[in-house]
């Protein structure tokens, strides 16, 4: 038996794109540029977007509004964030935190039941649509930096307000569904006890490099509860694909000895089969059955293109037994569907 969010992520919505990277987190876009890449994702038939006011300080939502406004709101799917307001201002922080964004605005953490609310009515405004499918009370998680005091404050400010908001404007159909969208799962594991979430965003916890934690942990508790997940971050920030960096904040161009090491025995065995290890990667985080979408980020036209591609592309089954066999994949990891 589906569960609400499955009968919500229906097939045209299990590959979506995400804003990151057209909020300018990791390099400077043009509105030109972004409107290609999101107009080449539209043409080869994405069809789900996930966006966050935190993503360039506004920008990713503006620019994603700025395309999807004229799309028939039902052919689509959308979700986008709340905890985090912002609001124009001469002396703001952008320079601090969104350097590439340009953006006039200034944040406010508000994790209250009426900030929710009001997060959603401005993040609509910026998009200029009637509706969210989808709201992710975003970061409440122990990697995030910029809380004044700590994350399990904001955590305890969501659990008594954010938390039955959402439920309720769930029930009242302003949104369709809500869970909570971080990069760590003890998040994941706290809320799915303390509320009623649908789905969550489960970011640069379940790729080729990391996984352990997501299939033993995670993944069992989130099925016991029958919740969802969208899986981010696959490529762990481009990481796997060769960028220069492994996963989000101003450390991350520190990249571990072992995360290195771990990818170069990931294309040894790529390579003996012809295997392009960022298609594997990106097939793999769409494989467990507790995944209802995958949610990739990208920066042109032909990224884009190449990512959707990717899933169509046939990997043979001896890839897989290969990395298992290995000890690179968990032995209990779903794995992709054998081609036929």
């Amino acid at each position: 038996m589906s569960n609400h969010a499955q009968q919500i992520f229906k097939p045209e919505f299990r590959f979506g794109l995400g804003g990151v990277s057209l909020g300018n987190e990791f390099n400077k876009h043009t509105d030109k540029e972004a409107e290609r890449t999101l107009e080449a994702a539209w043409d080869v038939g994405v069809r789900y977007f996930d966006v966050a006011p935190w993503y360039g300080f506004g920008l990713a939502e503006r620019r994603f509004g700025h395309f999807l406004h004229n799309k028939k709101r039902d052919d689509y799917l959308l979700s986008s964030k709340v905890g985090k307001l912002f609001k124009a201002s001469k002396n703001n922080r952008h320079a601090e935190i969104y350097p590439l964004s340009d953006s006039p605005n200034d944040i406010a953490f508000d994790y209250t039941a009426d900030g929710v609310r009001r997060s959603i009515e401005d993040s609509l405004q910026r998009l200029g649509v009637d509706s969210l499918d989808v709201a992710f009370v975003h970061d409440i998680s122990p990697d995030f930096a910029y809380f004044p005091n700590g994350w399990e404050e904001q955590y305890e400010i969501a659990r008594k307000g954010a938390f039955p908001a959402l439920s309720k404007m769930r029930d009242e159909g302003i949104i369709r569904a809500w869970g909570i969208g971080v990069n760590t799962p003890q998040p994941i594991l706290k809320a799915i006890n303390d509320a009623d979430p649908d789905v969550c965003l489960c970011a640069r916890q379940y790729s080729l490099i990391d996984h352990a934690n997501a299939v033993n942990e995670v993944f069992p508790a989130v099925r016991e509860k029958n919740v969802s997940l969208v899986i981010g971050s696959s490529l762990n920030a481009g990481f796997i694909s060769g960028s220069p960096r492994y996963n989000y904040g101003k450390e991350n161009f520190r990249i571990p000895a072992v995360v290195i090491e771990k990818r170069e025995k990931l294309r040894a065995v790529a390579a003996r089969y012809g295997v392009d290890l960022r298609t594997a990667a990106l097939q793999f985080s769409a494989a467990p059955d507790v995944a209802v979408a995958l949610v990739v980020g990208a920066r042109s036209d032909r990224q884009i293109q190449e990512d959707y591609n990717s899933l169509q592309t046939k990997i043979p089954s001896e890839f897989w037994a290969e990395l298992r066999q290995l000890g690179l994949i968990e032995a209990n990891a779903s794995l992709p569907a054998a081609p036929v």
